[in-house]
């Protein structure tokens, strides 16, 4: 493997998995359709590398060279020259789909290509491609740069070689990876999200305020978080479009999405990123 990854979106999964890569000395390359974006996922990196000076665990020669090893476009054609590429697009079938149909076509047949996907299936995605076998999920926790989890998920095709690879450079990022296979969800969200959907249920039906709902969580389980601030963190789209893949892919009611996460997500009550969800935020 060469030292170049590509990151397909610099959103708050896209720009987390960037940092990661370039502080653990790899060039990156971090691709957006929208100029704005990367813009954005830029200064959110150098927000987090001055966190952590903060903290003490990096100084400033480090964030410099951090920042020096990430490059941004605007073309996907500029993952060409990377050995692995990691896609962190929104959480849209459809649009995946199509990434990685143009990503088989731009990159050369060794390439890997990973997903960040959070539920939708590895499988299905490299079906798409004519190398089904370097197809791979790589699911990374909010916040990337602090959380220890990578998911490994292989795919129908997935080959031991290319999960070797992954699995080699989750841990490079000091991260702890973990192989699980390819059904809706994987393990992360088929146990965390019915949780948070339940903890919707018991706000819908009065049983508890979303303070005391949390407050439970935290204090009867020591959940750093209660689920509905998870929640808000996550994102109440994200949540239900992973409610929806499970509830499809698995056929099984208990995975029915809340009518109440609905009608916020329909309200445009996104969580942190829209400045409203369960709580509200400074914006």
């Amino acid at each position: 493997m060469n030292d170049r990854i590509a990151v397909i979106g610099a959103g708050q999964m896209g720009n987390g998995i960037a940092h990661v890569c370039a502080q653990a000395g790899l060039s990156v390359t971090m691709i957006d359709v929208a100029a704005e974006a990367l813009e954005r996922g830029r200064k959110t990196i150098a927000g987090n590398l001055d966190r952590q000076i903060k903290k003490g665990t990096i100084d400033g020669a480090v964030k410099d060279a951090t920042l020096g090893r990430i490059a941004d476009s605007t073309d996907l054609a500029a993952a060409a020259d990377a050995s692995i590429v990691v896609e962190a697009a929104t959480e849209h079938a459809p649009l995946k789909f199509k990434i990685f149909a143009d990503l088989d076509r731009l990159t050369p047949p060794e390439t890997i290509l990973a997903s960040n996907t959070s539920s939708i299936s590895i499988t299905e995605i490299a079906a798409k491609t004519v190398r089904a076998d370097r197809v791979i999920g790589m699911h990374f926790m909010n916040p990337v740069p602090v959380m220890q989890l990578v998911e490994v998920i292989r795919g129908l095709a997935t080959s031991d070689a290319t999960t070797a690879t992954v699995v080699a450079l989750a841990k490079q990022l000091g991260k702890t990876p973990v192989e699980v296979n390819d059904y809706p969800g994987f393990v992360a969200n088929r146990i965390l999200m019915p949780m948070i959907n339940e903890a919707i249920y018991c706000l819908m039906e009065g049983v508890g305020s979303v303070e005391s709902i949390d407050t439970v969580m935290k204090l009867g389980m020591n959940h750093p978080m209660g689920p509905l601030a998870l929640a808000d963190l996550i994102g109440l789209d994200t949540c239900l479009a992973i409610l929806e893949v499970l509830h499809s892919g698995l056929g099984d009611p208990k995975y029915r999405p809340c009518p109440l996460l609905r009608k916020y997500v329909a309200a445009g009550w996104l969580g942190r990123k829209s400045g409203r969800g369960f709580y509200e935020y400074a914006r």
